[in-house]
């Protein structure tokens, strides 16, 4: 049985999995990107060749019956491997002990959802169809053909799942009532490499997410299954030093040594690299509404833009699709239900997710390489592991921890920094935290503010 046409503009990640979702209940969907297949053509040439999932995004490629197979092609990252200035490692966990975030390839998945997408009686993909228009009173649209023809799309509804430059929500701005606001962070980024050993080993540690914590920059790397390691570099646009006042190679050149030492041998040519790129902008967007007439929606990206600090962005654009999933038979189709549903349970988590971001860049490029931080992150990991029910910390609730929506992860995580500015401030905390009386006064506090053992 076939219900409604949707179209689906953007076939990027969000965009393929919210065609297979949707196709899967019975509705006709058409895939429609404005780029070539990257099953064809390279078109993730330059860009990140992989991402951080969390439990939040499996659980959503769950539904799909996909993760599992994933997983084959990911490499599990337990802690974040803290390189000092002075060249010192250290480790903090993620999580509890098997905790971990996952390196996987962002077009590897990309085209894994695409090939589903194709095996999907009802959904049809299309690329090279540049979206031009969207009539928002029918959903019919526009797109630009790659020999220049425009080809005019009728469906019943339509999802703008088009990314952080999204043309549907750049479309919607002329509608009443449309909220919008862009924000751009300080920092930009380029990408650069660690090769692997010539036995295609990795140079660094593998199972984890290393980071050198600069506090005003940083310089972060991701591995890859072929040995290799994919960096960025996030520093500020203006200032000293930036983007801005790095130009010339001996200026480089001392940055680098001076900042990066110990990555240096591992890093190729990080100094031809880092004066060949441009600097790419990072930016948050938020909007309301996602839905417009009952017809037009947005999702992922297109709806709440991010940056990258959490790693959340694709986690929380494949949640979006689940919960989408849930909502369809909840109200049985009624996409008059749906659409206001899908909104109203998501938009406080986009919100959510997107001030959490924000935060995170200041942990890790600054508090991830502090003493009393680590310190602080100690305490509350022990704390947890002796009391679950009381005290989930922060990062958990929002990476390994599915069921806790975004927003009351934000709202408890704010509870717990006051709980822990009272016990940072104890005398001597740095060389006394391990002592049973912390402990204590811990779980007296936590119980007065939470209410419970929840």
């Amino acid at each position: 049985m076939t219900r409604n046409r949707f179209t689906v503009a953007g076939g990027g990640p969000v965009g393929s999995l919210l065609a297979i979702l949707l196709g899967r209940h019975g509705y006709e969907v058409g895939v429609y990107e404005g780029r070539p297949d990257s099953r064809e053509t390279n078109i993730y040439q330059g860009k990140s060749i992989n991402i951080a999932l969390s439990d939040r995004g499996w659980n959503s490629l769950q539904q799909i019956g996909i993760s599992a197979d994933t997983k084959d092609n990911a490499i599990p990252m337990y802690h974040r491997a803290i390189h000092g200035l002075d060249g010192v490692l250290s480790d903090l966990p993620y999580g509890r002990e098997g905790d971990a975030i996952w390196s996987v390839s962002r077009g590897g998945i990309n085209e894994r959802l695409l090939d589903i997408a194709d095996d999907e009686p009802n959904v049809e993909t299309h690329f090279e169809h540049r979206l031009v228009n969207v009539d928002f009173e029918t959903a019919s649209a526009v797109f630009q053909v790659k020999d220049e023809r425009e080809l005019t799309v009728d469906a019943d509804y339509l999802f703008g799942a088009d990314g952080a430059h999204s043309k549907v929500r750049r479309l919607a701005h002329d509608l009443p009532r449309f909220s919008y606001s862009q924000e751009y962070m300080p920092q930009g980024y380029i990408e650069l490499n660690i090769p692997a050993n010539p036995d295609g080993s990795h140079k660094l540690e593998k199972n984890a997410l290393h980071i050198w914590p600069r506090k005003d920059f940083m310089l972060i790397a991701l591995p890859n299954p072929d040995g290799t390691f994919t960096c960025t570099m996030f520093l500020n646009f203006a200032g000293d030093p930036s983007f801005g006042s790095l130009h010339e190679r001996p200026a480089v050149k001392a940055f680098f040594e001076t900042n990066f030492a110990d990555a240096v041998e591992y890093l190729e040519d990080p100094v031809d690299v880092f004066l060949e790129r441009t600097a790419s902008p990072l930016f948050l967007v938020q909007v309301f509404p996602w839905s417009f007439n009952r017809k037009v929606g947005l999702i992922g990206d297109a709806a709440h833009a991010i940056v990258p600090f959490y790693g959340q962005g694709m986690n929380c654009g494949f949640e979006d699709c689940a919960e989408l999933n849930r909502l369809i038979d909840v109200h049985d189709h009624n996409w008059d239900a749906i659409f206001p549903a899908y909104e109203n349970a998501r938009k406080p988590n986009g919100d959510a997710i997107a001030e959490l971001s924000k935060r995170n860049f200041i942990e890790m490029s600054d508090l991830s390489g502090d003493r009393r931080f680590q310190v602080r992150k100690m305490i509350e990991a022990k704390f947890s592991a002796r009391f679950p029910e009381l005290w989930t910390p922060l990062y958990s609730m929002v990476t390994f921890s599915p069921d806790i929506p975004y927003a009351e992860a934000l709202r408890i995580g704010d509870e717990q920094n006051r709980v822990m500015d009272i016990i940072m401030g104890w005398p001597n905390i740095e060389e006394n935290w391990d002592d049973q009386e912390i402990m204590e006064q811990l779980h007296s506090l936590a119980v007065e503010t939470f209410g419970h053992e929840m």
